[in-house]
């Protein structure tokens, strides 16, 4: 979303999503808040002593000061550092996924106000951070972004329209987008108590699961075969 040119001030938590150089010094930033996405430009920014700078990296929880003036983006006056997760740039893999991740929301939050695109971007940062796994993470993303899109995956019943069962064995049917009953399916009872776990808990409460490789592995397939975003 664009800044409100009508709109007092205000302040904000936030995540840098993409930065673009502006201008001679200045730096236009594509922020997710808990209100929603919003650009905003932080002038002199790139200049060596500006007081901007170390408020507006990315991976990055800082805390806004917006002003709204005649320009339809915002103008940032403050930007205080909170968290910085330093750790994930210190990892190539968790630096590539967190980076996806951040173009995912991006893309997806584009004119949107929902709140869970903000948690989506904190949990994911904080969990790569501290160790979680990246699988469990980045399948943890891919489903809650398609909930926030309103395109959850179907956990519960069949292409029959039937209620899943433990007993049995599924497929993915992507022409369907729903599990298909097979005698030897590679999904069972714990991959789908998995997905449903992932798909309404906290990264946080997923990732306590002790899983076994396979089945995490199984899990992130079916989660890019099935959410399209």
């Amino acid at each position: 979303m664009l800044i409100n040119t009508q709109s007092k001030d205000f302040r904000t938590l936030g995540y840098v999503l993409r930065r673009t150089n502006y201008g001679e010094a200045d730096r236009i930033l594509n922020i997710i808040t808990p209100q929603g996405k919003l650009t905003a430009i932080a002038k002199a920014a790139r200049k060596e002593k500006s007081k901007l700078a170390g408020g507006i990296e990315v991976f990055s929880l800082t805390d806004y000061y917006i002003h709204s003036g005649r320009s339809e983006f915002g103008i940032i006056t403050s930007a205080k550092m909170i968290k910085h997760y330093d750790k994930i740039i210190k990892d190539l893999a968790k630096l590539e996924l967190a980076g996806n991740i951040l173009k995912l929301i991006n893309k997806n939050a584009e004119g949107s106000d929902n709140p869970d695109y903000f948690q989506i971007v904190d949990q994911s940062l904080a969990g790569l951070n501290d160790g979680y796994d990246e699988v469990i993470v980045e399948a943890w993303v891919l489903l809650r972004v398609a909930k926030a899109l309103g395109e959850e995956i179907n956990l519960y019943r069949d292409t029959d329209g039937e209620r899943l069962k433990p007993e049995l064995n599924y497929e993915w049917d992507i022409m369907e987008s729903a599990f298909s009953k097979t005698i030897d399916g590679e999904y069972g009872a714990d991959e789908i108590k998995m997905l449903r776990l992932m798909s309404t808990s906290a990264l946080k409460i997923a990732s306590r699961v002790k899983i076994d490789v396979s089945v995490r592995d199984k899990l992130l397939r079916v989660v890019k075969n099935a959410v399209r975003i």
